[in-house]
């Protein structure tokens, strides 16, 4: 089992005020050791401030942390010598080779030389860069600058490694191929917290928070917070479908409705029940039905309801 009972990191009502702007409002979590814990929200959510502040590079306004049992607020230089972290711009050097850029970073992090070299070599299998050590950065694609900047984050085998949107801007197998790498971070010790907006990359989590405007609305594992999701959910095809959509809008029966790609997501009480009326009220608009399923929730449906209830719960 890769999680132990261990806390790495511990968060008690942390705030970060910018003027008047509440940036991350009290939050309280607390990561595992060994754990993938995603941090999950839409921009400016307030991930990433959480993130430079429990790596000791912003102070918070109010509240408490610690990370590797260190306080975020009196011990910033002791954190930032067990962690590691990597953002969405890479912070690689463009102008300096593959092997230039893990030979600076190995510095930075204070390995000798000898350890430097040791570490190199595994950072270059790791990313499967074998035969582009002497490439300029500016020459390699956006995954394989992704899976050198990861490299270059735990050239020191950190003990806890902060992910910021890591795979932002790059291609889905790329994606794909760079969570593959997370579990191999994490299944030689390291304990990971990750912001995404991606939802596909949330199921790969152990555990999740969900944060909006600051505050967090949801924590548990993928499939607690599936859980969260009150009632039966459809998946609506019909034609046309934005005149679908308000016609369903207005129908007291329908807890929600939502636009998923080419289909609507709506929240019933009863699907049974409630299916035969639909098609009633659709058919008597003109509008065509080309399929109705009942579905289980994803992560998106939840995400999208919880941040609804929020916005209805605003004065």
């Amino acid at each position: 089992m890769r999680i132990n009972n261990d806390i790495a990191i511990e968060v008690t009502n942390l705030t970060k005020s910018f003027g008047d702007f509440v940036a991350v409002d009290s939050i309280n979590f607390q990561v595992k050791k060994g754990e993938i814990f995603g941090f999950l929200g839409p921009n400016g959510a307030g991930k990433s401030t959480t993130i430079r502040m429990l790596c000791g590079v912003l102070k918070p306004t109010s509240g408490t942390g610690k990370v590797a049992g260190f306080d975020i607020k009196t011990q910033p230089e002791k954190i930032k010598r067990c962690i590691g972290y990597m953002s969405q711009k890479f912070s690689l050097y463009e102008d300096l080779t593959v092997e230039e850029n893990i030979d600076f970073f190995g510095g930075i992090y204070g390995l000798d030389k000898e350890k430097r070299k040791e570490r190199q070599k595994y950072v270059i299998e790791m990313a499967g860069l074998t035969g582009r050590e002497k490439s300029l950065v500016n020459e390699l694609s956006g995954g394989w600058k992704q899976r050198l900047a990861l490299g270059c984050a735990i050239i020191h085998n950190p003990e806890i490694l902060f992910l910021d949107e890591p795979t932002s801007g790059v291609d889905p197998i790329s994606r794909r191929n760079f969570w593959d790498l997370i579990y191999q971070v994490a299944d030689n010790g390291s304990t990971v917290l990750v912001t995404t907006h991606y939802m596909d990359e949330a199921e790969h989590c152990d555990r999740l928070c969900l944060i909006y405007r600051g505050k967090i609305i949801a924590l548990g594992t993928p499939y607690e917070l599936k859980g969260l999701h009150y009632g039966d959910l459809l998946e609506i095809e019909c034609d046309p479908l934005m005149e679908g959509l308000e016609v369903l809008e207005k129908l007291d029966i329908v807890q929600d409705v939502a636009l998923f790609g080419a289909t609507l997501h709506v929240t019933v009480d009863d699907a049974q029940n409630i299916i035969p009326i639909i098609e009633n009220h659709l058919t008597n608009e003109n509008i065509k039905i080309i399929r109705i399923d009942k579905i289980d929730p994803s992560l998106e449906d939840i995400f999208v309801s919880l941040i609804e209830l929020k916005e209805k719960e605003k004065p």
